[in-house]
């Protein structure tokens, strides 16, 4: 990297400079289009702006001297900066770009006022008259309100499994598409891929960029897909009730509505990173919860080793350094964290795998036996629900490659990094 002096032209990529929602003497600085935020003093804040107005280093350094009646290091900020992927180039010298070697955000050609009527008062109001006609039904229709039987159809449960599977993957498709048209509405960019939350096969949508946006922006991207799973059961509700159809029309669409229910509950599993974590974190103003909660987990149970093998303890709590009530929330988060986490992982062992063990068995054991209709719905279940394990152990691998990685006497010391001034990356 070229050297920086006070005679240096430093140029930027674009970058979105904005106050920060709590806190009026910090602002946040990012690059959406590669998903990194730093928070920074305003005063950094407002040398980038100058600098990327083309002020040299050493005359912006004495404007925010002369302004803010305070001495900052910009050569360290340009330093600093550099390595993040900001700055595109010191005194015309080109620096490597971290977009290229970012992945490319889904439909960025999906612009504002493509997708920002979907998110309008107008379409709010009929979310509202939807879903309210929807719960009257039900008050008249007790029939219609969802029941575990309704996920059966058919006698044949490999066929069963496979359509719902289908209609249950495309609606779980929508859902993320309705978080990246959230953020493509506030002009922010997203991705979608396949990700994992404990035992769970998950698809997920990459927002890092609504990073940039005002606190009140973001809730809309968050609850954006929860929405559109209450949309569509609230709107196939009103269908089966009043559209005449046949009765495996009408059975089908009833396990549609049971398996989009069936999801809404995965997201109150805060103790996860699910869509209503990310309101809960903003609601708590606890910047990063997850990570900190598990960081304070391990706290506690190396004091507790400590303690129980009576050594001293050298640890530190790596809540001290945050706002009280960030400290107090990450505090009760982890304990939380770590029960819900445990009973999910518990019962998974002690029922879920065993199920999927024994239904598989079985499958297999019913394509060398039986009638020809057996086998077929049996390789049926084998394909989707073996699938679906496969896609799971292919991305957990590709996300936790540092679990399957041998490490080396050259990798196991901690890397070191250069710390921005006197801010925190997110």
């Amino acid at each position: 990297m070229s050297v920086v002096t006070a005679e240096s032209h430093v140029r930027f990529h674009r970058l979105l400079i904005r106050p920060h929602d709590d806190d009026p003497v910090i602002t946040v600085v990012g690059r959406p289009e590669i998903g990194e935020f730093v928070e920074l003093p305003a005063a950094y804040g407002e040398a980038i702006s100058l600098m990327a107005d083309g002020m040299s280093v050493g005359a912006t350094r004495r404007r925010i001297a002369d302004v803010h009646d305070a001495e900052v290091d910009l050569a360290e900020l340009v330093e600093a900066l550099s390595e993040l992927g900001f700055v595109a180039s010191i005194d015309g010298t080109p620096l490597p770009d971290a977009a290229a070697s970012t992945p490319r955000g889904h439909f960025r050609r999906l612009s504002e006022h493509h997708v920002a009527w979907l998110f309008s008062m107008p379409m709010k109001a009929l979310w509202l008259v939807v879903v309210a006609a929807a719960l009257l039904t039900l008050t008249v229709r007790n029939d219609l309100i969802p029941t575990y039987s309704d996920f059966f159809w058919s006698d044949y449960v490999g066929l069963t499994v496979l359509v719902n599977t289908a209609m249950m993957s495309a609606s779980i498709s929508v859902h993320e598409l309705m978080h990246l048209t959230a953020a493509r509405s506030l002009g922010a960019p997203g991705r979608i891929g396949f990700g994992t939350r404990l035992h769970n096969l998950v698809v997920q949508t990459d927002v890092t960029g609504v990073w940039g946006l005002p606190r009140r922006s973001r809730y809309r991207v968050y609850l954006a897909g929860l929405a559109w799973d209450i949309m569509v059961m609230a709107s196939l509700i009103l269908v089966i009730a009043h559209v005449p159809l046949a009765d495996r029309a009408q059975a089908i669409l009833q396990a549609l509505v049971l398996s989009v229910l069936m999801a809404i509950p995965f997201q109150f599993q805060v103790y996860m990173r699910t869509d209503l974590y990310y309101v809960l974190r903003e609601v708590l103003r606890a910047r990063n919860l997850f990570e900190d909660g598990i960081a304070y987990a391990k706290y506690l149970r190396t004091r507790g080793l400590d303690a129980l093998l009576r050594r001293p303890s050298a640890i530190t709590d790596p809540t001290a350094g945050l706002a009280p009530h960030a400290r107090r929330a990450t505090r009760i988060y982890s304990v939380f964290l770590v029960i819900g986490a445990s009973i999910t992982l518990a019962a998974f062992a002690l029922f879920t795998a065993p199920i999927v063990i024994g239904a598989l068995v079985r499958a297999v054991q019913g394509i060398g036996g039986g009638s020809a209709l057996m086998a077929l719905d049996s390789g049926l279940f084998i394909l989707v629900e073996g699938g679906i394990q496969v896609l799971f152990i292919v991305t957990f691998v590709r996300t936790h490659p540092h679990w399957f990685r041998r490490r080396s006497r050259a990798t196991t010391g901690r890397r070191r990094e250069k710390p921005l001034p006197p801010a925190e990356r997110r």
